[in-house]
């Protein structure tokens, strides 16, 4: 049952079929075909899953995202970093990489945070001169530091499945995202020296960054707010999410006076909406997880790796060069739902933790959001900078050298895994 439901999806995505439509036509392939599954039992697998309390903070995340860096916010963060360094070198790129890791703090989404800070910057990336493709690579790498830094959907996604501590991640992921970051900025600032690029001559005003620094600190405050209340245990998960909603609309009409019923009924439609898709994902990842579970395949994997990889180094490697492998054509949160079920019972058979294990996804299928053929931070940034994919893939080498160091990092030193 396992092979037949690995040829339909494989079969289903080569047809370009959307990845939930194809997992669902996959599930439903495998029960109609085997005896020993009632189709009405693998809908209430599907049904279970998606009943979940900690699933709420999906969409008020998701609202919050939309509330701080749909209005004048995002604006007044951009501003305040190009003040502060757009005049060094490679100076405009490591503001897109700054943007992204403080939008992580509100969003926890990858593809919101490149269409918004990719809508922003690369129209003034192109005023200075700034190399397109340079700019869409650059951006497209510094999103994937939003699913690292707190608070972020797959690790939510991954603590439902493999049954681990929503916080724990949370707090394990500040470490590695900071290190993206620094790593991502020494990257701008390399290249920008060698190549030369155009630099923000503006002369630093000390009176227009100490304005904008002010009207950005809200932005800056949230994310440290949400690691404070999970480090300490004053709210869970979900009732941080439905508090950060409600920070960001009280800070959108007291502080910045931008929120209008328009705004925020769009705001909540594109939560709903890719809530939606979200949870559809959720479901018919479930079917195949059961399914799978039901064939015993990932017990069957473990006990294999067991037999015949004795050295728990190469069983890691072995875990990277799949996950790097399946991030590459499949979206993260299908890939975090499909394999946390196979590689549980194989981390658990070397002794590893189940939060560096999620770190370890994590990062590793965030690599995959700007690797081709699939990436899609890559096709959203290029598609803005209107340049082609190969072209900005040709930019992304150094950044590339960056993320598979902070992966090894996570994946062999498990002191770099805060909790």
């Amino acid at each position: 049952m396992s092979a037949l439901i690995l040829l339909v999806f494989l079969g289903a995505a080569v047809a370009a079929m959307p990845i939930a439509h194809a997992l669902l036509l996959a599930a439903m392939t495998a029960a109609a075909t085997s005896d020993r599954v009632p189709l009405d039992l693998l809908v209430q697998q599907m049904v279970a899953q998606v009943q979940s309390f900690p699933l709420i903070a999906i969409p008020f995340f998701m609202l919050t995202g939309t509330l701080m860096m749909g209005g004048k916010l995002g604006e007044a963060l951009v501003g305040v970093l190009s003040t502060l360094i757009g005049r060094f070198h490679g100076g405009p790129a490591q503001v897109g990489v700054l943007s992204s890791t403080l939008f992580g703090g509100v969003s926890g989404s990858a593809v919101a945070d490149a269409s918004a800070i990719g809508s922003l910057l690369i129209p003034w990336h192109k005023r200075l001169g700034y190399p397109a493709a340079f700019s869409a690579a650059t951006l497209a790498a510094a999103a994937t530091i939003d699913i690292m830094i707190p608070p972020s959907i797959p690790m939510i996604l991954f603590a439902l499945t493999a049954n681990a501590s929503i916080a724990s991640l949370f707090v394990a992921g500040v470490l590695p995202g900071l290190l993206m970051c620094g790593g991502f900025m020494a990257v701008c600032w390399w290249v920008g020296k060698r190549r030369n690029f155009p630099r923000d001559t503006t002369p630093f005003d000390g009176v227009a960054f100490r304005r904008h620094l002010l009207y950005a600190l809200p932005a800056v405050v949230l994310p440290v707010l949400i690691i404070i209340f999970l480090r300490f245990g004053i709210a869970t998960p979900t009732e941080v999410a439905v508090l950060s909603t409600l920070y960001a609309g009280l800070v959108s009409a007291v502080i910045y006076r931008d929120l209008s019923w328009r705004r925020l009924d769009d705001a909540v439609v594109h939560a709903g909406l890719a809530t939606g898709v979200v949870l559809l994902v959720i479901m018919a990842s479930a079917a195949i997880g059961w399914l799978l579970t039901f064939d015993q395949m990932p017990q069957g994997i473990a006990h294999w790796v067991q037999q015949n990889v004795e050295m728990k180094w190469l069983v890691i490697l072995l875990m990277n060069l799949l996950m790097l492998f399946m991030g590459m054509f499949i979206d993260l949160p299908a890939a975090v739902l499909l394999l946390t079920p196979v590689f549980v019972p194989l981390a658990q058979s070397i002794g590893m933790d189940m939060t560096q294990l999620g770190i370890m996804m994590v990062v590793n299928l965030a690599i995959g959001l700007y690797t081709p053929p699939v990436g899609t931070t890559l096709f959203i940034t290029s598609a803005l900078a209107k340049v082609k994919v190969g072209q900005t893939v040709r930019e992304l080498g150094p950044f590339y050298l960056v993320a598979f160091g902070v992966l090894a990092l996570v994946s062999y030193v498990p002191a770099s895994i805060l909790k």
